[in-house]
């Protein structure tokens, strides 16, 4: 069929031209330039959509200079057949659509579809613009480390460490028999809470009673007949926790009477070795460089360890202590040791000192290693809450009991019983 069963075909330019498409005659804008049959009319290509409305505010159905998206309608269309247009046959701006589809198909027709871009119109926007990439979040800073901490109240423990320094100090000097006093009392108030710990936590029940009536004994013992006489009440202190137990159901009784005695050893005997180096000539400047080599052993490995520890020493048992901890604690002992056997002890010399330093940094830190296993085991922090900042009595002589020995023996062997 031909466009002679559409009618007449109007002049070019005229406007209600009336064109062939698929469901129709469609009303719009003749296109310039000559007709053509149908079959030369399917091959047009679908352009986009634009927005419905006339250009200029005016009736719908008036396309005149209406603006149209770039593109010939034919592919043999007369370029040029407006002044100043697209080269499309068009007014400048047109694309050549059917006037159905510049109005979205309101005349029945059916809707172009989107087709991709012309690259000669540089006016075309896309209707889908990719959107523009979110910003990236600023990283947030990093925390600040934490700073190291005690983990006590240092002002109270230093004041309760000066306050029992003074105490001890006054008692050494002004009556040996008061400081073996302080000794006695030091050791009933230990096995008090070291007992009350087992049975709490362990239901272990050592017979306290003979523990504290053996344990001062076994110190005045020490003091009195040296070591012969600490080794008979440690002997005699056994066998009273012995009879002691069998007044109770034997429910448990071998675990009992076994920390019994573990307990008689541990705190008192270990204790009256004090007491004997008290017994010399020189015994209370022997007990002063005791205390002294052990309280800066302590001191040098919290400092150095504090401030330059990052080896853990031992981490399953004590996770606080270090390698670095325990090279400072051997610096200042030996340091100390060396000043305190040249100055304080007579006929000591500072090699003796450096080896005494060495040796007591050593068990020091064994004893502090011990106590804590037991708490470990125990799952407690503290003995007891009887000095603030330092927790009980056994958390301070944990390193002076098992340092005890070792001190009386090598100032035995350096410059005699004396």
């Amino acid at each position: 069929m031909n466009d002679s069963s559409w009618g007449a075909p109007p002049q070019a330019g005229q406007a209600g031209y009336w064109g062939p498409t698929e469901r129709g005659p469609v009303q719009g804008a003749a296109p310039a330039g000559p007709a053509y049959d149908a079959p030369e009319a399917q091959q047009t290509r679908p352009m986009p959509i634009v927005p419905d409305g006339p250009a200029y505010g005016g009736d719908q159905d008036d396309d005149r200079g209406a603006a149209r998206t770039g593109g010939p309608l034919f592919r043999d269309e007369d370029h040029g057949a407006f002044p100043g247009g697209n080269g499309a046959g068009f007014p400048a701006g047109d694309h050549g659509r059917f006037p159905d589809e510049r109005y979205g198909g309101r005349s029945g027709g059916p809707s172009a579809q989107p087709h991709a871009t012309p690259q000669h119109d540089s006016s075309y926007v896309p209707q889908n613009p990719e959107p523009m990439p979110a910003a990236q979040p600023q990283p947030a800073p990093a925390p600040a480390p934490p700073k190291k901490s005690a983990g006590r109240d240092l002002g109270a423990a230093i004041g309760v460490g000066v306050g029992l320094g003074v105490v001890i100090v006054a008692s050494l000097f002004v009556v040996k028999a008061v400081f073996v006093g302080v000794v006695a009392v030091a050791v009933v108030v230990g096995l008090w809470e070291l007992t009350s710990r087992l049975k709490e936590r362990k239901q272990i029940k050592a017979p306290l009673v003979p523990l504290a009536v053996g344990g001062a004994a076994m110190v005045v013992a020490g003091y009195v007949r040296g070591a012969e006489g600490a080794w008979v009440a440690m002997a005699l202190t056994a066998l009273a926790v012995l009879v002691w137990r069998m007044t109770e159901p034997p429910e448990g009784y071998l675990k009992d009477v076994t920390a019994g005695v573990f307990a008689a050893f541990y705190v008192p005997f270990l204790a009256t070795f004090v007491a004997m180096m008290l017994t010399a000539d020189d015994g209370p400047w022997r007990v002063l460089t005791f205390l002294l080599l052990t309280v800066v052993s302590d001191t040098g490995a919290y400092a150095v360890g504090w401030r330059f520890g990052t080896h853990k020493l031992a981490p399953r048992i004590s996770p606080g202590k270090t390698r670095e901890g325990l090279l400072g604690a051997v610096s200042f002992a030996m340091v100390a040791g060396a000043l305190c056997l040249q100055f304080l002890i007579d006929d000591g010399t500072w090699w003796q000192g450096l080896l005494l330093g060495l040796a007591v940094a050593a068990s020091a830190t064994l004893g502090d290693l011990g106590e804590s296993m037991i708490k470990r085991d125990l799952g407690i922090k503290d003995m007891g809450t009887l000095l603030p900042g330092h927790g009980g009595i056994m958390d301070r002589l944990d390193s002076l009991l098992p340092t005890a020995p070792v001190v009386w023996l090598l100032l035995v062997l350096f410059v005699g019983s004396g």
